[in-house]
């Protein structure tokens, strides 16, 4: 009996020593990229098979099987890490590389940069990290890139940098886009030109769009959403890159990239070169440019980071005319109207032989800032941004004779000088309470003027003004962006049609107060800002050599938002968010001609009015992973212009007050990993954006003087046009050997509508569908393998499908089918996407 006695006891104690010889250990993994938390992330005890998953904030427990081992921590595209543990351990932060990235970046001003991991409420966001951006952008702008996210469409206009983006049915001139923390939106009317942008695809580090409410603490108020770009600042290791790219109607581009690393006394240093040029798919729209990017970086402490940046992208090219679409159909998808041949001028078209374009693009826009990161200490830092821009750029039209010849190229020309500063900060008052107040300030003088860019068949220009009197034209600025940028034009008796110039002061202060547990978080946000408006007039002035100064406008504004969330057990959180903006309106709808005189409209524009209501769920497996999203935005008291050309002798515009849309819908997006060398993602989003209740319409003509009296217009129920209300998309990459990966990505587009005038309902176009497709393939050569020799070949619109890309007109369907294509009248005018294109790069990694 006594030996069975001590026999159990045995038995027990065993039983005890085992389940003792555990530990627990805990950790946060990281995105190196972002700087941000990585969901879903597999954490398994090496040499076991126990494992956990990374929950949405990156943390993890594991209770391990030995008390003192490894653990390995792995993400699909990132590189595995092992990490030791002896008895109970907090590992801390851990952070994953994306495996065709070279460095680590760190991120400098990320307490101004507004990325939603910044906040434990969610919102509704994608990110594009800068492993997809630098295989699958091409030869393209921003918005290509961002087509395989919910909600978002991209129309690409026909020439270089020409196209435009869409976000949930609002244009980009409704979507705030910032680099690096800098508001880059036209301050007049919040346009945003992608052929003064085209070498950010060469710095971004990361693209994140925040749709909605978005997580901005900026007194910005967007109603599509937020796009932050993050470039590159400081690389931690030494290293680059050279690349050659080739692609279709003779495009070529080179690149070379090189950064020191961060030196012994904290220096760091990079720079990037690029050139570009191409023929255009669309006939006659010929086009290049170049980049650059300087980064100097410098830590004296741990507590502080600054970096100073410099980027710019020269560039010309040449514009695509519209056309009605029966046009299009006779003369195929390249069709372009807007060009003139039998010219003998030294600036044709390279790839057009002896045609000058109706139309070119010539800008150069440097954008530089210093940005300053001080950590006071464990609970608190401050983030600062101090930016500049100057703009120097122009439209160069071909004008005629009366026998249709070009006699010289007429400029109309858009420059600014910008400065801002943007600050924001943060303290962590207690373990579960977040404060972080901030300021912008931005200061902007934009300068608009028309002159000559070059003299084709004649030596000069006679012009006429209020200011100057009679006087000729006999100087041109030219069509070379460094020369425009050097050498702008600023006489003013060698500017005719409109010469004016506008200041536009901003001020903002913004604050957030986040409170978050393990399972609920909580926000309240608020900003207040007032902008100021005042122009002067140079040529249509009363007294000849006098300039004439408008009165001074001062539109205050402000914006609130709110939001929770819940963490249901590891894998469920649902949120709520709601927000209301008082939005200042545009500077160009203040005053009655928006190209000359300085009268303002009266009554006076009021804020625009915007009201948004979110709601999500999130579900984080190993396996699979889900966004659902539901949205309602109502946008009051908008005030629309726009013009109707000339019509008989008199040029007429239009502004329309009070419009109201409302656009709600759901999105749903789903990334899945079934194997460790696949992953299948996925989204759709059904959106139902409408015109609610009647405007008021006021037509101008010429002089800016009213015409007529104001009408109300019905547009109660109407369609909002330009993007498709309904798409869906399916994108997938398999690695089915060591670093030989190919990828498609399919879109489809629905609910489409024309837009034209707000009198006449917009018409219904036809639903299209796109594939592209990649292959990859890196070759690791160099001592120790630590080089990359990378190849890579990207296809657009495989299938070469046949589409219409966007319709201005509200012409409806015609009762002869000869007159219709598929269901749109012919009449109307529209542009045809591009068929197929297609781009292959090889690269070196160093």
């Amino acid at each position: 009996m006594r030996n069975i006695t001590r026999f159990f006891v045995a038995v027990a104690f065993m039983f005890t020593a085992f389940s003792m010889a555990q530990s627990t250990v805990t950790g946060t993994v990281m995105d190196a990229e972002m700087n941000a938390p990585l969901p879903g992330a597999n954490i398994v005890e090496k040499g076991t098979s126990n494992g956990v998953s990374s929950d949405f904030d990156g943390n993890f427990t594991i209770t391990t099987e030995a008390t003192s081992g490894e653990v390995v921590v792995s993400y699909v595209g990132y590189g595995k890490v092992t990490v030791s543990f002896d008895g109970d351990t907090n590992l801390g932060s851990i952070t994953l590389t994306p495996d065709n990235s070279l460095d680590e970046i760190v991120i400098i001003g990320s307490g101004v940069i507004d990325l939603a991991e910044d906040r434990k409420t969610p919102i509704a966001v994608s990110t594009i990290k800068a492993s997809e951006i630098q295989e699958k952008a091409g030869n393209w702008d921003l918005p290509e890139v961002l087509k395989s996210t919910p909600s978002v469409q991209n129309i690409k206009a026909g020439g270089f940098g020409d196209g435009q983006m869409f976000l949930r049915g609002f244009d980009q001139t409704n979507t705030a886009f910032l680099l690096n923390g800098q508001p880059i939106n036209g301050m007049e009317d919040g346009r945003m030109y992608w052929s003064n942008w085209s070498g950010v695809m060469d710095v971004a580090n990361a693209i994140q769009v925040q749709r909605g409410l978005g997580a901005s603490k900026l007194a910005i108020s967007s109603v599509g959403g937020t796009v932050n770009i993050v470039t590159k600042t400081i690389d931690r290791k030494e290293g680059g890159f050279v690349q050659q790219m080739v692609g279709n109607d003779n495009y070529l581009k080179s690149t070379a990239y090189y950064s020191t690393g961060v030196g012994e006394k904290g220096w760091s240093f990079s720079a990037l070169l690029g050139h570009w040029q191409g023929d255009g798919y669309v006939n006659y729209t010929d086009g290049q440019g170049q980049t650059y990017f300087i980064s100097v970086g410098y830590q004296p402490t741990e507590k502080h980071s600054l970096n100073f940046l410099l980027t710019g992208a020269p560039q010309w090219h040449a514009a695509a005319g519209s056309g009605a679409i029966s046009d299009f159909l006779e003369n195929g998808r390249r069709y372009n109207s807007w060009n003139f041949s039998g010219v003998n001028s030294s600036n044709t078209l390279h790839g057009g032989g002896n045609v000058y374009p109706g139309g070119r693009n010539i800008y150069h826009k440097p954008v530089a800032n210093l940005s300053w990161d001080w950590t006071i200490n464990d609970k608190s830092e401050l983030s600062t941004v101090l930016y500049g821009s100057m703009g120097r750029g122009s439209f160069a039209q071909a004008r005629t004779d009366s026998n249709g010849d070009v006699t010289y190229a007429r400029g109309s020309n858009n420059n600014h000088n910008w400065y801002g500063l943007v600050t924001n900060y943060n303290n962590q008052l207690t373990e579960n309470l977040n404060f972080n107040i901030g300021a912008d300030v931005r200061l902007y003088n934009g300068i608009h003027f028309r002159d000559v860019r070059e003299f084709i068949s004649v030596n000069s220009v006679s012009a006429n003004s209020g200011y100057s009197g009679d006087y000729q034209l006999t100087e041109a600025g030219g069509i070379n962006p460094w020369t425009v940028f050097f050498k702008p034009n600023t006489d003013h008796d060698q500017r005719f049609g409109y010469d004016y110039e506008e200041q536009i002061n901003y001020g903002g202060i913004f604050g957030q107060l986040e409170y978050a547990t393990d399972k609920f978080s909580a926000f309240f946000q608020g900003a207040v800002s007032t902008q100021s408006h005042v122009r002067t007039e140079f040529l249509n002035t009363s007294e000849e050599g006098r300039s004439e100064e408008s009165e001074t406008v001062n539109n205050p504004g402000f914006n609130v938002k709110a939001g929770a969330s819940y963490l249901l057990g590891e894998q469920h959180k649902v949120f709520v968010n709601a927000g209301y903006y008082s939005r200042q309106p545009f500077h160009d709808v203040l005053f009655k001609d928006n190209r000359g005189g300085n009268e303002l409209l009266n009554p006076e524009v009021e804020n625009e009015n915007i009201t948004g209501f979110e709601a999500g769920y999130q579900f984080g497996g190993e396996i699979i992973r889900a966004n659902l999203n539901l949205y309602h935005t109502t946008w009051d008291n908008r005030t629309l212009v726009n013009s109707n050309g000339e019509v008989g002798d008199d040029y007429l515009g239009y502004q329309t007050q009070g419009v109201k849309q409302v656009h709600s819908g759901v999105e749903l997006e789903v990334f899945t990993n079934p194997f460790d060398n696949l992953s299948v993602n996925g989204f759709l989003s059904l959106g139902e954006w409408k015109f609610k209740d009647n405007a008021t319409q006021r037509t101008f003509n010429n002089d800016g003087e009213e015409v007529g009296t104001a009408t109300e217009v019905v547009i109660d129920d109407f369609n909002v046009g330009g993007a498709a209300q309904v798409t869906g998309g399916v994108n997938a990459n398999y690695e089915f050997l060591p670093r030989l990966s190919v990828d498609g990505a399919w879109n489809w587009y629905n609910d489409m509508y024309s837009t034209g005038s707000l009198t006449e309902e917009t018409i219904a176009m036809p639903s299209y569908d796109t594939f592209d497709a990649g292959f990859s393939y890196k070759i690791l050569v160099g001592k120790n393998k630590q080089n990359s020799l990378q190849f890579r070949i990207n296809v657009y619109n495989v299938f070469d499908e046949v589409y219409l890309e966007s319709v201005s007109g509200n012409l409806q369907a015609s009762a002869n089918p000869e007159e219709n294509y598929k269901g749109v009248n012919i009449n109307n005018n529209g542009r045809f996407g591009y068929g197929r294109t297609w781009n292959t790069s090889i690269r070196f990694n160093f």
